[in-house]
């Protein structure tokens, strides 16, 4: 089993002296970044977990950095769009991207994509990641895990799982369950988030997988019970529910993260000075505080870290995907 997402990103020893060359050496080399206010391009609508994390580490780091950082939503065609618009702008560090998971399954939903995400961007850090959830309404028959597993191994094929759109982290975590699990049930993509929440509250699915964000407030209403998170321990924020992996499933694991990169041949020093502004937002209090009402972990990392993770999530998800039988469009 590949090793766990977030402690390839734990190993920070080396922190100091990248953060020193982020504060000072880069000024040196590069000294007039920046010169006007950053644009950070989101692959999503405003409103979103990805969005309100851009917007919350970016205000924090446009602070550091003495330069607005403005957020310009770009969403749709699986990242396409803004991705595209980075990798052909000017590697100066004015433009960014905000990454996510969804750039390293876009390599294997689309037979030719017009850029290589793993050469034509340059990585700076990891900003947080966040769990999704296995939810149920609040009348269900499913108490836990072992329920659900129970009710699928004795009537294969009855249980329903509802995501969102096809091809989504959502989607392939639903299709991830049923591979490890090892059982027969059928997946329910929605357009989106409220109309999956919708359709749960309704009794239309049996068990839905979506990203905490959107939960938190059905949980919290007593809509919507939670059976597990699907992260590699459980979240802060509902230290009462247990991971999937606690409850018998040890090789099942997701979660989904943001980041951010430029594009490639973006001088070292102007990565590194960025690199150093997010760890300094994302270590900030209010910003960490602000995050994990998201149900976002804050996290921030090196660009080395974040292009092993890109490199084992194009992998692993490639698998997935497969698994899934999705045809690439």
């Amino acid at each position: 089993m590949r090793p766990s997402r977030r402690h390839c990103l734990q190993h920070l020893a080396a922190l100091p002296a990248l953060a020193l060359l982020g504060a000072t050496g880069a000024r040196a080399e590069g000294a007039a970044f920046p010169q006007r206010p950053i644009t950070l391009l989101v692959p999503f609508g405003a409103g979103g977990v990805a969005d309100l994390t851009a917007r919350i580490v970016g205000q924090a780091m446009g602070t550091l950095l003495k330069q607005p950082v403005v957020i310009d939503n770009r969403p749709g065609a699986g990242g396409v769009v803004a991705t595209s618009l980075v990798v052909n702008a000017p590697a100066d560090g004015h433009t960014l991207l905000l990454m996510s998971n969804a750039s390293a399954v876009s390599v294997h939903l689309f037979k030719k994509l017009p850029y290589d995400v793993t050469r034509q961007l340059a990585p700076i850090s990891t900003l947080g990641f966040f769990d999704l959830a296995l939810a149920v309404p609040a009348n269900s028959r499913f108490k836990n895990l072992a329920d659900l597993l129970a009710y699928a191994r004795a009537q294969p094929g009855r249980l329903t799982l509802g995501s969102i759109a096809p091809g989504s982290t959502q989607h392939l975590a639903a299709e991830l369950f049923k591979w490890r699990a090892g059982i027969e049930a059928t997946v329910v993509p929605y357009k989106g988030s409220p109309a999956l929440i919708n359709a749960l509250r309704a009794g239309e699915v049996d068990v839905g997988f979506e990203i905490l964000s959107p939960l938190l407030p059905q949980v919290s209403g007593q809509a919507l019970r939670l059976l597990a998170v699907t992260g590699p321990k459980r979240f802060a924020g509902l230290p009462q529910v247990p991971t999937v992996k606690e409850q018998g499933l040890a090789n099942y694991e997701v979660d989904s993260w943001n980041a951010l990169a430029a594009p490639a041949g973006t001088p070292a020093s102007t990565v590194a000075r960025i690199a150093w502004a997010a760890r300094e937002a994302v270590a900030q209090p209010e910003v960490q505080d602000g995050l994990r009402k998201l149900g976002v972990t804050p996290q921030a990392g090196t660009p080395a870290e974040l292009a092993q993770l890109l490199g084992q999530e194009i992998t692993h998800w490639g698998e997935v995907v497969r698994k899934a039988g999705i045809t690439p469009e």
